[in-house]
C-alpha cells in the first residue's frame, strides 16, 4: 500500500510539474530521446560527437552561471578546464591514484583556484575584467609548454596514456558507457546549476547583475556572492576538463587555448545566455552543426583539399552568425517563449469562463 501511494504521489507530481508545463515536458522528451539513442545502433564516431557535446554543455553552463547571472565577463574560462584536466593527470602520473580520487581532488583544486583568482579579478570591471581573466590561461599555457617544469607537465605533448573510465570494455561498449556517464553528469550538473540559479543565491546574483550599487546599498555582500559564482563556475568547469582528459586519455596545452575559452561563449549565445538550459541546447546545435559542415557540406562545395579547413571555418561561422541574428536571445529561449505562449493560451481556454465570472463579481 505504501508503494502504491508513493507511485501515485510521484505520478501526480510529474503531471503537475512536468506534463502540464510544455517547456518542461519538451525537455523531458528530449532527455528520453538522448537516453534511448545508443540503443538505435549509432556508430562510435557519432557517439564521440555526442560525448563532446555533453562535456562542453557542462563547460558552457558553468560559464553561463558566472557571466549570465552576475555579469562578470570571463574570456579565460579555459583556465578551469585545463586545471581540471592537468590536476587529474598529475595525480594519476605521480601518485597513481584511482579516478574516484583524482577527479574529486581536481574539482577541489579548480574551485580553490577560482576563489584565488576571484580576488584580483573582482578589483576590475568590464573590459578590464575580461582581459585579466583572459591572461590566466595564457600564462598557464606558457608555463606547461616552455617553463623549466616541462618534465613535470610534459611540454607541448602534455601528459598522455591516462586511464579511461571503462578500460575493461570493448571500443563500442566503451563509447556507450562514456556517453551515459557524461549524460548523467550533464543531467546532475544542469539540475544543480539550475537550482542554484533559481534559489535565493541566484536572485542575489541577478540583483548584482542588474544594479551592483543598489545591491550594496541593500546590505548585500557583493564580493562574497561574486566569489561564490566564481567557485561554482570553476568547480563545473574543472569537471568538464577531467572528463575530457580521461576520455581522450591526454592532458595537453590546448586545454588552456583561447579557442577553448571562446567555445562556451558561442554555445551560450547559440542557446540563450542567463538560462542555464540554453548552453545545453547550444552545445548540441554546435556539435551537430560542426559535424554536418565538416563531413557533408564542405566536401560537396570544395574540391580543392588545401581550401578545406578555410571553407569549413567560413561556412560554419556564417551559419552560426545567421542563427544568432535570427534568434538574438538564443534558440532555446525562443522555443521556450513559444511553449510558454502555448501554455498561456491553453490556460485561458481552460479557465477563461471562471476568470470572467470572477471579474464580473469583483466589478459588482
Amino acid at each position: 500500500m505504501r508503494v502504491e501511494n508513493y507511485f501515485r504521489r510521484a505520478y501526480s507530481s510529474f503531471v503537475a510539474h512536468v506534463f502540464d508545463i510544455p517547456a518542461r515536458f519538451a525537455a523531458f522528451l528530449s532527455f528520453l530521446a538522448l537516453i534511448v539513442l545508443p540503443i538505435t545502433g549509432i556508430s562510435s564516431y557519432y557517439l564521440r560527437i555526442l560525448i563532446s557535446a555533453n562535456i562542453f554543455a557542462i563547460f558552457a553552463a558553468s560559464w553561463d552561471l558566472l557571466v549570465g547571472r552576475t555579469g562578470q565577463i570571463s574570456l579565460g574560462h579555459a583556465l578551469f578546464f585545463g586545471v581540471g584536466g592537468y590536476s587529474t593527470a598529475l595525480l594519476f602520473k605521480y601518485f597513481q591514484l584511482p579516478l574516484l580520487v583524482t577527479i574529486p581532488l581536481s574539482l577541489l583544486v579548480g574551485t580553490s583556484i577560482a576563489i584565488l583568482i576571484g580576488f584580483p579579478c573582482l578589483r576590475v570591471k568590464g573590459p578590464y575584467l575580461a582581459l585579466v581573466t583572459m591572461a590566466f590561461p595564457i600564462i598557464l599555457s606558457s608555463v606547461v609548454k616552455w617553463s623549466p617544469l616541462i618534465p613535470i607537465f610534459g611540454g607541448e605533448f602534455g601528459i598522455r596514456s591516462l586511464p579511461s573510465f571503462f578500460p575493461f570494455l570493448r571500443i563500442q561498449e566503451q563509447r556507450i558507457a562514456e556517453y551515459y556517464l557524461t549524460l548523467f553528469l550533464l543531467f546532475v550538473s544542469s539540475v544543480i546549476l539550475y537550482k542554484i540559479a533559481n534559489s535565493k543565491t541566484g536572485i542575489v546574483l541577478i540583483s548584482i547583475l542588474d544594479d551592483e550599487v543598489a545591491s550594496k546599498s541593500c546590505g548585500i555582500n557583493v564580493t562574497k556572492y561574486k566569489l561564490i559564482a566564481f567557485a561554482i563556475s570553476g568547480l563545473f568547469g574543472s569537471l568538464a576538463g577531467c572528463l575530457q582528459a580521461h576520455i581522450l586519455k591526454v592532458s595537453s596545452p590546448p586545454m588552456f587555448s583561447l579557442t577553448l575559452s571562446f567555445t562556451p561563449i558561442i554555445l551560450t549565445f547559440l542557446g540563450g545566455i542567463g538560462t542555464i538550459y540554453g548552453p545545453l541546447v547550444g552545445a548540441y546545435i554546435y556539435y551537430i552543426l560542426d559535424w554536418y559542415v565538416l563531413t557533408i557540406l564542405v566536401p560537396k562545395l570544395v574540391a580543392v583539399p588545401g581550401w578545406f579547413d578555410y571553407a569549413r571555418l567560413l561556412i560554419f561561422a556564417f551559419i552560426v552568425l545567421i542563427l544568432v541574428i535570427k534568434w538574438p536571445r538564443g534558440s532555446a529561449r525562443f522555443v521556450t517563449d513559444k511553449l510558454e505562449d502555448l501554455e498561456k493560451a491553453r490556460d485561458l481556454d481552460e479557465r477563461g469562463p471562471k476568470i470572467w465570472k470572477t471579474y464580473k463579481k469583483e466589478k459588482k
